[in-house]
């Protein structure tokens, strides 16, 4: 069979500018008046957020204490030294002393950071059960296998949250209190414990299964918590809008992070007198050492900070605008020189010739 031009086979498709390729097409010759200004002009850009991002993050005040408790560094190595080689360690306290000499402007966070602690670790990335997380009934009394070796507890019974992420939750907390006149009395500052997790993972993620006759520990019957815990889910907090899979503090640490140190939300000072930021004065930070991290070698700290428009402390990406721009710079003076110097070798060969 002979080809024909005009006639339309199955596959062919129609003659337009679209699927004929036949579309006007801008094609940029680029030349030096136009590559030295964009990178001359994209390096002072980046320089000058750089430079906002850099001096911004440097106003944020940050105050940390690590209490993890290593000989002689205060009062918690006394607590670190009860529980080591010990599970679960047993319970005790310990408290970080610390005055300010003005204000610390608020709004006021108060973090606690761990340190060597994988969460990206793959096999435990992965050790949960977001079924079972979504309240699902089905999925409470049968929780996946990735969940396993916290899948089942000893008795045969499924483990609800299960995995290991759920089994490893941080239990340490924290109280502040404030001298505001030396020889005074302490007075407890409020914390603000609500909202502390994302939006997403509060109302999306996360829900407790269904109330069976208005229980809450009725709908977690058959269910064992994990080997860590003291306590089973759904006694989290007295508070029944802070409880079981939703509770906060619960969700924030289901949150896995990326990086081997990491910080996570423990509350915001905002309440009272406290509105402005801490007032200059003595406090007390009373701590419930209970989270074992030197067996894997960490560190455990409390950190209080404020924000600016930028979020966080986090020098980093200031100096990588910083980094970036000064490249763009220094390539932009290096294709200045070259263009310049063969710019005369092509004049001098023009006269030449």
């Amino acid at each position: 069979m002979t080809w024909s031009a005009t006639a339309r086979g199955a596959h062919q498709p129609d003659n337009t500018a679209f699927t004929q390729q036949r579309l006007p097409a801008w094609q940029p010759l680029l030349s030096a008046s136009i590559t030295l200004p964009l990178f001359f002009c994209a390096g002072l850009a980046f320089i000058g957020l750089g430079l906002g991002l850099y001096y911004s993050s440097n106003g944020i005040k940050e105050l940390e204490y690590d209490y993890t408790g290593d000989p002689g560094t205060g009062n918690c190595s006394v607590c670190a030294a009860e529980g080591q080689g010990r599970a679960p360690p047993p319970n005790c306290s310990c408290a970080w002393y610390f005055s300010l000499p003005e204000l610390f402007p608020g709004p006021v966070y108060l973090y606690y950071e761990l340190t060597n602690f994988y969460q990206n670790n793959r096999r435990y990335g992965v050790s949960r059960d977001d079924a079972q997380l979504s309240g699902l009934p089905s999925a409470l009394h049968n929780p996946v296998n990735e969940c396993a070796p916290y899948q089942f507890s000893a008795t045969g019974l499924p483990i609800a949250p299960c995995g290991a992420i759920a089994n490893s939750l941080f239990n340490d907390s924290f109280s502040l209190w404030h001298q505001r006149r030396p020889g005074g009395p302490y007075v407890e500052v409020p914390l603000d414990r609500a909202a502390i997790a994302w939006w997403t993972d509060y109302h999306v993620k996360f829900h407790n299964p269904p109330l069976v006759n208005g229980s809450l520990a009725l709908a977690f019957r058959g269910t064992a918590p994990p080997p860590n815990w003291h306590r089973p889910v759904y006694e989290l907090s007295p508070d029944p809008n802070n409880t079981g899979f939703i509770n906060q503090d619960f969700v924030v640490w289901m949150r896995t992070a990326a990086l081997p140190t990491f910080r996570k939300l423990y509350a915001r000072i905002r309440q009272g007198n406290y509105t402005a930021g801490l007032p200059r004065g003595a406090y007390r930070v009373n701590i419930t050492y209970n989270y074992p991290v030197r067996v894997f070698g960490g560190h455990k700290l409390i950190i209080f900070s404020n924000i600016s428009w930028m979020g966080g402390k986090n020098p980093f990406l200031g100096i990588a605008y910083l980094v970036v721009g000064s490249l763009c710079i220094l390539m932009g003076f290096v294709m200045l020189v070259v263009y310049i110097r063969y710019q005369d070798q092509n004049e001098e060969e023009d006269d030449d010739e």
